[in-house]
């Protein structure tokens, strides 16, 4: 099978680069390939849209994130909360993410507090209260879901509890205050886990 080696010159002249000393050529031809071949990558995976953008399976949590416009309110909250080397970790995490209309939906003036450094504890309860340890995609949280006969509880990394089922074909969360949250978008998969983007901010006692 034949496979299509260009040549360095070649890529050199498409690059405009010249006047280089060979050492300069080899790295320059290192990163020009590593550059295509990402774009291959990245071209070549299964995406999901959220925010305007595409999510690649191939990104962390954080990654993907910072890229929806849907979830500004959430990104900058987990950054006040010092959670991003968390969900930058290996993980695997599920999170159900809401959006920036869920965190809208709060009491006036509720988020700009909790961005405040004097909360960030609270904040960073709300948070991982969201996250659940484990990759549980709609596969998974529908066979919990049947095993606990119409509703799966999880315990999340915050120590609460978060209750699960399926109203008609959609995944629905009950908190701990009793509150519910649709899940809107699923299986948003990443490189550490999946996230389920929600409508409503969940509560625990």
């Amino acid at each position: 099978m034949y496979t299509y080696q260009p040549h360095v010159t070649t890529i050199l002249k498409f690059f405009k680069i010249k006047h280089c000393s060979m050492k300069t050529i080899k790295s320059c031809v290192c990163i020009i390939m590593a550059t295509l071949l990402m774009g291959v990558t990245y071209a070549q995976e299964k995406t999901v849209e959220v925010g305007g953008a595409a999510m690649y399976p191939s990104k962390n949590i954080v990654q993907n994130a910072v890229n929806s416009k849907d979830h500004t309110v959430l990104v900058e909250a987990v950054k006040a909360a010092g959670l991003v080397s968390t969900l930058e970790s290996a993980g695997p995490f599920t999170v159900f993410a809401p959006t920036n209309t869920a965190f809208n939906m709060l009491p006036q003036g509720t988020v700009n507090n909790l961005l405040k450094p004097e909360n960030k504890a609270t904040l960073t309860g709300i948070l991982t209260y969201h996250v659940v340890a484990g990759k549980l995609d709609s596969k998974e949280l529908d066979r919990l879901i049947k095993a606990g006969k119409g509703t799966a509880e999880l315990t999340t990394v915050q120590g609460g509890k978060l209750w699960v089922m399926m109203k008609g074909k959609k995944i629905v969360l009950k908190d701990e205050k009793g509150g519910m949250a649709t899940v809107t978008i699923k299986d948003v998969y990443q490189s550490n886990g999946v996230i389920h983007v929600i409508d409503h901010v969940v509560m625990h006692k």
